[in-house]
């Protein structure tokens, strides 16, 4: 809010609209509008579907969006720090990238699944997810804020070390992962934020505080909330200048 005030100053027209995720996620008015009408893969249900007999909150899902390609190392590190954490997980590796993991670790294993694409919205908005490993871009950052997912953030470039700033030090919804000094984290120190999340209780406070910004997301987004107005009001004053 102390942006907005500032930016209102200089602009006096200025006005938020967001978050602009699909309805159907939010405030749920909008039954079918459940996606950002750009998708480039149809729905992996196989995603869904090992999901939906995982207890509630008990699955980490880890994905770095379509652009971030991690090193071998790095992979390897977060392979085995997710193996080690004893949780579920869902990860995202795309196809470019599989040759990086360990060998025959699927297999071994029992508790993931690892896929080259899924729904994130969806997967998000499971209730089994408990723990979302993100590079933090911002349409992932925007998704796990808005859906109230607790958040360990391990940024590569651009903007995603500050939208990590935001998740770990300001919104107090997540966890930077400790980098060593070769700019790797390694598998003890993220098996160590995976349970400070998943049963510590610094992540019950974590999952408080994502809780409540998933609240204030919808009420912006909703009915009466402040996007909503301000579409309708800037609507009006284009209506009015025509006219």
């Amino acid at each position: 809010m102390k942006v907005v005030d500032w930016t209102i100053k200089i602009w006096p027209k200025f006005m938020t609209i967001g978050p602009s995720i699909p309805s159907k996620f939010l405030d749920k008015r909008l039954k079918d509008d459940e996606d950002y009408g750009a998708a480039q893969f149809k729905t992996n249900e196989k995603c869904m579907e090992w999901l939906n007999d995982k207890p509630k909150g008990s699955v980490v899902y880890v994905s770095f969006g379509s652009m971030v390609s991690l090193d071998e190392e790095q992979i390897q590190e977060l392979a085995y720090g997710l193996r080690d954490s004893g949780s579920y997980f869902l990860w995202v590796v795309r196809a470019s990238e599989e040759t990086k993991l360990p060998k025959d670790f699927e297999k071994e294993s029992k508790k993931s699944l690892v896929v080259t694409w899924c729904s994130q919205l969806k997967v998000l908005a499971h209730e089994a997810i408990g723990c979302f490993v993100t590079h933090c871009g911002w349409n992932s950052t925007l998704e796990a804020l808005s859906l109230g997912v607790p958040t360990i953030a391990i940024p590569q470039w651009s903007d995603q070390r500050t939208n990590a700033k935001f998740i770990a030090d300001v919104w107090k919804m997540g966890i930077r992962a400790p980098i060593d000094e070769k700019q790797i984290v390694r598998q003890d120190k993220f098996k160590d934020c995976i349970m400070e999340i998943m049963e510590g209780e610094k992540g019950k406070e974590i999952k408080s505080n994502a809780t409540q910004w998933k609240t204030l997301a919808v009420g912006a987004f909703g009915e009466h909330g402040s996007s909503q107005k301000n579409i309708i009001e800037f609507v009006t004053s284009l209506i009015n200048v025509v006219h």
